[in-house]
């Protein structure tokens, strides 16, 4: 009697703990398949974080690229309207040359007409009373 209640005593125990050890087996392989499952979650953040980062700095590069090339471009359309600032520039100077040129040859031919007329007596005498228009820059009478 003993004998068997020791037996039985030992065989529920061993059950318990093959059912124990089981159990903790069994545990370990959640733990394991939820880890594995937590870090996959989170690698495919961080490849997708990954990914994109390589994406912004192949984007910075371009970026940088063409902001280069539009200071070159610019720099060169500064050049070039300066240049033709200064073309207009000259124009302009040409054109006020002749418009001077073009007032002094009508103010010869003005007192050449009167030369011609016979109005004007002398050189340096005027016999009609001449004035100098501010204006035009031309004699008037």
């Amino acid at each position: 009697m003993l004998s068997r209640l020791l037996k039985e005593h030992h065989a529920k125990q061993n059950e318990r703990k093959e059912l124990q050890e089981r159990r903790r087996r069994e545990a370990i392989a959640a733990a394991t398949c939820l880890t594995e499952a937590l870090v996959d979650h989170l690698n495919v953040g961080v490849a997708q974080a990954y990914v994109n980062q390589r994406k912004l700095d192949h984007e910075v590069k371009t970026l940088q690229v063409q902001a280069g090339q539009f200071s070159k471009q610019t720099a060169q359309w500064i050049v070039m309207v300066e240049g033709f600032n200064q073309a207009l520039k000259e124009i302009g100077d040409v054109e006020n040359w002749a418009r001077s040129i073009e007032v002094d040859m009508r103010t010869i031919a003005t007192a050449l007409e009167y030369v011609h007329k016979g109005q004007l007596t002398s050189l340096f005498h005027f016999p009609i009373p001449m004035r100098m228009n501010r204006m035009s820059k031309m004699w008037i009478s």
